[in-house]
């Protein structure tokens, strides 16, 4: 039954989206050309209050934040891939957290908005959904030393993240180490609650065979971001079945906005999330082809799917 959906509300809760509905970050060849101007545009026009950092944004915060500023929008989030499970490439990642922090200081400035972007991180050492190979059989398993330069890596980087007042969102990934459920859960009972949270990734999590409601039920008090974003199961079958790559699946549109797909928990999911008095930035994604699915259209859909959630 759902009982709480009420305390999500406007005050506390921010709808965001993701620009990968207008082309993909990942695989920069999932692209029609659409400017990053009107992609912004289209957010707002869709009805959301802000969005994650994509690709095609202007870097300097001085030419991006008016840009925001002029259509009601803020950044939710940037990502860092990082690599901590190979011990050379600690001090390269933290490099990328400490330069992506001083992005959001410079975008934010000293607004008092309580609608400030979380850190997103996700450990990409030898992680296969970049390369051109079978997504599920390849993922990888992380060694115990894996694991501990993982743990002790993601503290460093939620200490700098909590010095400037952010909050480090850990993003479970499809062709990761931290895909699994297993490996999620190790994740969160061996990093300091203080330090690193949880982004909840809706779709990332259900095509990978694990039980995005059950994670929400268990780590409600953990999760301080959520990707409310759809898959659709044949497309996964698919992907099984004949060992394609991610990039494979999402030509093939593995991912939906929420409320297309077949997820059906999406309602108890947010309700779970209410119940722990979620507060913060919930975005809609999708990672499609814009030239299979309209943009503006799904961007649209995933709004008003949420309006009749949520009521507002």
């Amino acid at each position: 039954m759902v009982t709480y959906l009420h305390r999500l509300t406007p005050a506390k809760v921010w709808l965001g989206v993701i620009p990968t509905l207008w082309w993909n970050d990942d695989f920069i060849n999932i692209d029609i050309g659409i400017p990053y101007e009107q992609a912004l545009s289209e957010m707002a026009l869709a009805g959301y209050v802000g969005c994650g950092v994509g690709h095609k944004y202007p870097t300097d915060p001085k030419v991006l934040r008016p840009a925001l500023e002029l259509r009601g929008l803020r950044i939710s989030e940037p990502w860092v891939s990082t690599y901590f499970t190979i011990k050379a490439m600690k001090r390269h990642t933290l490099d990328n957290v400490d330069a992506q922090l001083d992005f959001l200081e410079a975008m934010e400035g000293d607004s008092n908005d309580p609608r400030r972007a979380d850190l997103v991180v996700s450990e990409f050492g030898r992680a296969v959904n970049p390369l051109p190979v079978a997504l599920f059989p390849n993922c990888p398993d992380f060694s115990e030393d894996e694991w501990k330069y993982l743990i002790e890596g993601l503290h460093e980087a939620g200490e700098k993240a909590r010095a400037r007042n952010r909050q480090l969102c850990y993003h479970p990934h499809l062709g990761t180490g931290v895909m699994k459920t297993e490996a999620i859960h190790r994740l969160m009972d061996e990093t300091d609650p203080r330090l690193v949270n949880m982004l909840l990734d809706t779709a990332h999590q259900a095509a990978a065979g694990v039980d995005p409601l059950a994670l929400a039920r268990k780590y409600a008090h953990r999760i301080k971001h959520v990707h409310l974003k759809d898959i659709r199961a044949e497309v996964v079958g698919a992907i099984k079945a004949r060992e394609l790559s991610f990039q494979q699946g999402i030509e093939m549109g593995i991912f939906t906005v929420p409320g297309d797909g077949s997820i059906v928990t999406f309602p108890e999911i947010l309700d779970a999330l209410a119940a722990a008095d979620f507060a913060g930035w919930i975005c809609v994604e999708a990672e499609q082809d814009p030239a299979k699915a309209n943009p503006l259209q799904y961007a649209r859909m995933g709004r008003e799917y949420l309006r009749k959630l949520l009521g507002w």
